[in-house]
């Protein structure tokens, strides 16, 4: 048989390149360093992970049990964007109960309270835009703006978050277009913006013409001290406040269930960028999280995981002083995931990780939070994934790096 010519090698073009957003945007510093923690053994204070031993499974399998009972054909079927007509309604008699009126029509259900941070992003920001945020603040929400091509400016903070007169000297000055902010038990640092500071932003964004992001995973989570109204309840703020908040921290994060409250033509611009992305967030789960927040008691719930949490909180608390090198700081969250400590000058947060995961023990350091020059001395420690004595040992391992 005659044999064949072999077929020409064909010179290869490489694809385009990636888009320049995507290439400039750093990764997420603690998804990096959660592939280090889930080694055998490693006790962390890196992730803000809820303790899955306080999630209410039993609860949840009833409530998963009822929505399938009450209708399967609805609960596996396509939904509005909106969300459930019973859960946006849930949440907003929630949110009315705590001093804030709302309707369910205000309300959008979103796959976690971050798809919501992505929803407003998307509907406000456009290339070049200013957005300012807390110095320093949630690392999602940097590559967030980051992504949209924003231009960060980082707002002056102290112990007790945004300077008011900082921030008004920036607007006046930038002409940012939003503000963001997580002012109660802040990721990273745990503090809470006071009552005043609340009033004074919603003042400055309403004369001088801003929008503000208010994000509230955490404000469920309070072991001492009382309420502090959001931001979103201030006059002035009415017309410029998208509030997030998430079911992550109370219930169960694998839901990946979170809220947006915000006016009328933002919560229609949230729409349709939801329709883009993902149509509408799972229908079995909104009608479960319906259905347990009608039949389970979630403030019960809530109040036996703020129980365990204090707890955990003032182990971590004690044991901080034979931890960490003297001369080192911290401060007390009156609630939330996290303390944010300080070593000594000379000391670097990221070489000491290197030291303290060879021990078996972790945390996030804090350089990657800070939208402007970082302070290397800094770290996030989250207490509420281990108990006492877990904590106990994670620190005596932390003592020796």
């Amino acid at each position: 048989m005659p044999v064949s010519a072999p077929a020409p090698v064909l010179a290869l073009a490489p694809p385009p390149a990636l888009a320049a957003r995507v290439r400039t945007t750093t990764p997420s510093a603690i998804r990096e360093i959660l592939a280090v923690t889930s080694r055998p053994g490693m006790i962390s204070f890196a992730g803000g992970l809820p303790a899955p031993e306080l999630f209410d499974a039993e609860g949840l399998r009833a409530a998963f049990d009822a929505a399938f009972a009450h209708s399967a054909g609805r609960a596996l079927q396509y939904s509005t964007t909106e969300g459930s007509p019973e859960l946006r309604a849930t949440v907003a008699a929630r949110l009315s109960r705590r001093g804030l009126a709302t309707s369910a029509d205000e309300v959008l259900i979103t796959t976690g309270s971050q798809q919501g941070l992505g929803l407003i992003t998307t509907a406000l920001i456009e290339p070049g835009d200013t957005v300012l945020v807390e110095n320093p603040t949630y690392l999602a929400a940097l590559q967030g703006f980051t992504l949209a091509g924003a231009r960060l400016v980082p707002v002056p903070c102290d112990d007790e978050g945004i300077l008011p007169d900082a921030l008004e000297e920036l607007v006046a000055r930038e002409r940012p277009k939003l503000l963001y902010t997580v002012p109660t038990f802040q990721n990273p640092t745990g503090r809470t913006l006071p009552a005043a500071r609340r009033e004074a932003v919603a003042e400055t964004a309403a004369r001088l013409g801003l929008w503000l992001l208010e994000d509230d995973p955490y404000g469920d989570l309070r072991y001492e001290g009382s309420d502090i109204p959001w931001l979103a309840a201030h006059p002035g703020a009415e017309d410029r406040t998208a509030l997030l908040g998430s079911f992550s921290k109370v219930m169960a994060p694998g839901l990946r269930l979170g809220w947006l409250r915000a006016p009328a033509a933002l919560l229609r611009a949230a729409v349709l960028a939801k329709q883009a992305a993902d149509l509408h967030t799972s229908t079995v789960d909104q009608l479960a999280a319906a259905e347990y927040l009608r039949t389970a008691d979630l403030d019960a719930h809530v109040s036996r995981v703020r129980d365990a949490y204090r707890v955990r909180r003032d182990a971590l608390l004690s044991g901080l002083p034979s931890a960490l090198p003297a001369g080192s700081t911290w401060n007390r969250p009156e609630g939330g995931m996290f303390v944010w400590a300080r070593l000594p000058e000379g000391h670097d947060a990221t070489a000491l990780l290197r030291a303290a995961t060879s021990r078996g023990v972790a945390f996030v350091p804090g350089a990657p939070f800070y939208a402007g020059a970082p302070d290397p001395r800094t770290l996030r420690l989250s207490f509420t994934t281990h108990t006492g004595a877990e904590i106990a040992e994670g620190l005596r391992r932390l003592a020796g790096a």
